[in-house]
């Protein structure tokens, strides 16, 4: 019986706890094992890339002289990258804030609507849109041609609808026939007319292509006798298809333009207006003796309203910025509408049983409940849009490439894009990271407080 027991005595401290540091180190050697791959790649596509930046930002363009902080000092004297900083900050202020709005309304009226599934779905199919194809569709978007860009079409054809277009914006005088063109961009006879004649007023540059679908010859007009008390006239195109026609007289194969606006002036004053008929005629009646200079206005031939120039120096930064929340409003909503859906139903509950309308609760208690996930969402959206490259890029035509540069496109284009300055394209990648690391900093700290 006492050989038994002893037999089955336990082991002693000293050997279980050997037992557990073997066992200990074997784990560790076992995930350094599977880890290794993982950390190589992370070793040779990040940390060193990092560290050789940092080295080489101390030294001049070509790699052998050592400059010290030079690079740095250059790039806070340089007006294009003082620009890139400048344009950076907007994007950093506009765009996660935008978003993080955006997100969060939608999010809330999505909530209360029966196909929210399909809505979100929509939103959100942008992301799966690479920023590539994002910028040349923007591209094409914001072109100022109203045929290919949409939106000045969108833009041309709302404001021809209020404001109309002018009927010949190509049409110009024949030098020595009688009109002279005055500094505001109209054309007025040279000589005064009298009530009781017909006056003739022939213009050029128009096509017969682009002519009123209405337009009648100017013929018959021309060859109407006034009234003692009325000023008549014809404003035609003083062009006869193959050539056959005389400079200043009315053929009969030559159209009138209807649509002009003529005006009767006296001493310096409109006396009173009218607009031609389909064959170009136009009467002034009950004119009181004395001699009228016949005027066109500058709106018959004012050019045609070409819409926003988006990407021009004023607009190109705002212009992107649009794209950008068209790709990432989707990826901002759903977040947030996961964190919407776990809010406690009972709070909102009793806030409406108290007697709470819907901006209260949204004010204050959606907002400040959800105020973790807005945080998150907001901080890395700060840290997306630091990284922009592609659609500024893309987007901003040459001209205006300047205007529209965020720091990561002024690093690349110092360093490779014309500028084969790496010293100084480093200093712009170490000044980016350092920007970006605090919020990568934040946003860490906060997932793992999320944990505990």
């Amino acid at each position: 019986m006492t050989t038994t027991l002893m037999n089955h005595a336990p082991p002693p401290p000293a050997l279980i706890a050997a037992h557990k540091r073997r066992a200990r180190r074997r784990g560790r050697v076992i995930a350094l094992a599977f880890a290794l791959p993982a950390l190589l790649l992370l070793g040779a596509l990040v940390v060193y890339p990092v560290l050789f930046s940092v080295g080489r930002s101390f030294f001049d363009a070509s790699g052998d002289r050592f400059v010290g902080t030079g690079n740095y000092s250059e790039m806070f004297r340089d007006p294009t990258t003082l620009k890139a900083i400048r344009n950076t900050t907007i994007w950093v202020i506009a765009a996660p804030t935008l978003l993080t709005g955006l997100g969060l309304l939608l999010a809330v009226l999505v909530e209360k609507i029966r196909w929210a599934t399909a809505f979100k779905l929509l939103l959100f199919m942008p992301m799966a849109v690479s920023f590539l194809a994002a910028g040349i569709i923007f591209r094409l978007a914001y072109d100022q041609d109203p045929s290919k860009g949409v939106l000045n079409a969108t833009v041309v054809s709302v404001h021809d609808a209020f404001k109309g277009t002018s009927p010949y914006p190509t049409a110009r005088i024949r030098d020595g026939q009688g009109l002279t063109r005055s500094s505001d961009g109209s054309y007025r006879t040279r000589a005064g007319s009298t009530p009781g004649h017909t006056v003739s007023l022939p213009l050029v540059g128009v096509l017969p292509k682009d002519l009123p679908k209405g337009a009648a010859p100017a013929a018959g007009a021309a060859g109407r006798k006034a009234m003692p008390d009325e000023l008549r006239g014809v404003v035609y195109l003083d062009f006869t298809p193959g050539g056959a026609g005389t400079p200043g007289r009315v053929d009969r194969r030559e159209s009138g333009l209807p649509g002009v606006k003529v005006e009767a002036v006296q001493h310096g004053r409109t006396v009173a207006h009218t607009q031609t008929a389909a064959d170009g005629s136009f009467d002034f009646s009950g004119l009181h003796g004395g001699s009228y200079t016949l005027k066109l206005p500058a709106s018959n031939f004012a050019p045609p309203y070409q819409g926003v120039s988006w990407l021009g120096p004023a607009l190109v930064t705002p212009a992107i910025i649009g794209a950008y929340l068209w790709i990432w409003t989707g990826f901002s909503m759903v977040l947030i509408s996961a964190g919407l859906a776990a809010l406690p139903r009972d709070a909102l509950e009793a806030a409406r049983m108290d007697g709470a309308g819907e901006w209260q609760i949204f004010r204050r208690i959606t907002v400040p409940l959800l105020a973790p996930v807005l945080t998150v969402v907001f901080v890395t959206l700060v840290i997306n849009v630091m990284k922009v490259f592609d659609l500024v890029y893309i987007i901003a035509p040459g001209p205006v490439q300047e205007n529209a540069t965020v720091l990561a496109t002024q690093m690349w284009l110092v360093s490779f894009g014309g500028g084969n300055n790496q010293g100084l394209g480093s200093a712009l990648g170490v000044l980016l990271l350092a920007l970006v690391t605090p919020a990568m900093i934040f946003n860490v700290r906060r997932f793992r407080r999320s944990q505990r």
